[in-house]
């Protein structure tokens, strides 16, 4: 046992040595240690091993030399409190417009069984699904967006019928482009409606809601991009388009707002090897809105219904069917428009879009997409804040350009949509194949619960409003929400303590009253610090209650109104009810 610690001892100052004559401060060759091994090793031996030693030690060394970066992740963002209050502010709005059309909330997990999010998104989508590692033999995923979960949660529950709206977080692998509101963790706003209702009517109102929102975040111009799956599938089919094809060829067709025909033509032929022919009858219907610029809503779907498709050389074999889809999602349509004109939507905001094809598999009828037209901002507020002249950029038609050159700040859609009749039905049948034993007509099918929603693309939306906040000079965001701030005059040590007590304890009345108030945390506070603090830009404090020994003696106090500067002694106990006036004058 002694020889065998001896060995090992030998052994700890062997590999000491070596790691001291292998340090840069101390040549190796001349330890002596070194030079008993020159005598059984050539020189180049040892020089080979020495210079793998020393790589060694260095990469070790970078290990702990590597320096912690205090950073969010990839696609992810910090707020402060200035961010918070614009985008507490939309969401109030998104939120009072969605009450006021009558929708009840609901929450669901934020991650879901994997296979309820598999196979809803299309080719392109199920790519951007985040997996998580497997806990407790459960295969998981955060969740896409908020559409699923919500039909999964109906057919849980067994709901036929509900108007509701969500906001929460979702998650998608994508590659973010912060300055244009693209990120893997972003917010969505959704409102639904479940259930039965008259043909186009539950359509109509979301897009009336879309409207409304829109209009009260004052975000400028925007349009409606409408299309129908049934007329989207009818051109397919007459353009000869096989019918196993159709979700490869609509998640091509989806990237016309971001790439030019020209390029999605290329993927067709090339990459899903859809013949030439095809493809071109293809893009004479779903391009027709850019050949026919000057033709409004009611011309182009005329044009689609009164076409002789038999007829024509480059449509040979138009079936019934295609015919029937096509002349359905253009009447469907047409009282689309009707019902929103009912509801008050602006008619010139609404366009009918044929490329307008939305990847998402779970879509049966109307489909729609929100972009902004124009919106004037300060070009360099994404990046550097600083203040410069106003410039309009043209979201519209630079709205998916990748490009993120210096003073550019361009979007994509804001809100998109759509009707989805099947998609609660897909998991009644799972749960019922389940119970059963996958046995076939084991259980009485239960009918599909027709939905139909739209989703606000709330991100981009905040950074619309933070562009157009820095953008105005004169304008700026109210970070305190503090009503009424409570302080005391300068006085001495003995009387600043008393002061102190009393500023607590009136701070306590005023918030037992509703009011919002807060105090500073000194014994002492200069008050003209004070002041200050209540007339900064993002404090905007409107009154200040100011404490004295006299004021207290006479059971009274200093109300300064803020932004006049003017002053008035107010008794104790009418202070309260003057606060709670203000109070709901501010509502």
């Amino acid at each position: 046992m002694k020889l065998l610690m001896l060995r090992m001892t030998i052994s700890t100052r062997t590999a000491n040595k070596i790691r001291v004559c292998l340090s840069p401060n101390n040549f190796c060759t001349q330890s002596p240690f070194i030079s008993k091994v020159y005598t059984h090793r050539s020189g180049r031996q040892v020089k080979a091993r020495k210079e793998a030693l020393l790589k060694k030690k260095m990469e070790l060394g970078d290990e702990f030399k590597s320096k912690y970066e205090l950073k969010t992740p990839k696609g992810t963002r910090d707020f402060g409190p200035e961010q918070m209050a614009i985008r507490e502010k939309v969401l109030g709005i998104v939120t009072e417009t969605f009450k006021r059309h009558g929708a009840a909330t609901i929450e669901t997990p934020v991650f879901e069984l994997r296979e309820v999010l598999m196979g809803k998104y299309g080719e392109e989508g199920s790519k951007l699904v985040y997996d998580l590692a497997d806990q407790g033999g459960e295969l998981c995923s955060l969740r896409y967006d908020l559409t699923v979960p919500f039909a999964r949660y109906l057919a849980a529950n067994k709901i036929e019928k509900i108007k509701r709206y969500q906001i929460a977080k979702v998650y998608r692998r994508d590659q973010p482009v912060m300055t244009k509101g693209r990120y893997r963790e972003f917010y969505q706003c959704d409102f639904d409606i479940a259930g039965q209702g008259e043909l186009m009517m539950q359509e109509a109102e979301c897009l009336k809601i879309v409207e409304e929102v829109l209009t009260k975040l004052d975000v400028g111009e925007f349009e409606i991009r409408i299309n129908h799956r049934l007329l989207l599938d009818g051109m397919f089919a007459a353009s000869g388009v096989a019918e196993h094809l159709f979700k490869t060829v609509s998640s091509s067709v989806d990237k016309l707002d971001k790439q030019p025909w020209a390029e999605v033509r290329e993927e067709l032929e090339r990459d899903k090897h859809v013949e030439e022919g095809t493809v071109h009858r293809l893009g004479e219907l779903v391009c027709l809105r850019e050949k026919h610029s000057d033709w409004d809503n009611q011309t182009l779907l005329e044009w689609l219904t009164k076409k002789r498709w038999s007829e024509e050389g480059n449509f040979p074999s138009v079936s019934d069917k295609s015919l029937q889809n096509i002349r359905q999602g253009v009447d469907e349509l047409k009282l689309l428009f009707q019902y929103t004109e009912l509801f008050g939507c602006d008619q010139s905001r609404i366009v009918f879009q044929p490329s307008l094809a939305r990847g998402l598999d779970y879509y049966t009828g109307v489909i729609f997409e929100v972009v902004l037209k124009e919106f004037s901002f300060n070009s360099n507020v994404a990046s550097t804040n600083k203040r410069s002249p106003q410039k309009k950029k043209n979201l519209a038609t630079e709205e998916n350009s990748e490009t993120e050159s210096s003073g550019s700040a361009i979007l994509g859609s804001v809100a998109a949509g759509g009707r989805y009749d099947k998609l609660v039905g897909m998991f009644t049948d799972m749960g019922r194949g389940e119970k059963d034993g996958g046995k076939e007509g084991s259980a009485k099918k239960r009918p599909d619960v027709p939905c139909v929603g739209v989703s606000f693309g709330i991100e981009r939306l905040f950074t619309v409003m933070e562009m157009k906040a820095h953008a105005d000079a004169e304008h700026t965001v109210r970070v305190s929400p503090t009503q009424v701030y409570v302080t005391s005059a300068s006085a001495s040590k003995d009387i600043s303590a008393i002061m102190l007590q009393e500023r607590m304890r009136l701070c306590g009345q005023l918030w037992n009253a509703g009011i919002r108030a807060e105090t500073n945390y000194k014994t002492n506070a200069k008050l003209l610090q004070q002041i200050q603090f209540c007339e900064n830009k993002n404090n905007q404090i409107q009154w200040l209650l100011i404490l004295g020994a006299k004021e207290l003696a006479e059971n009274s106090v200093k109300l300064r109104c803020i932004p006049t500067r003017e002053e008035e002694l107010v008794k104790m106990e009418e202070i309260f009810q003057e606060m709670v006036n203000e109070r709901n004058s501010m509502r």
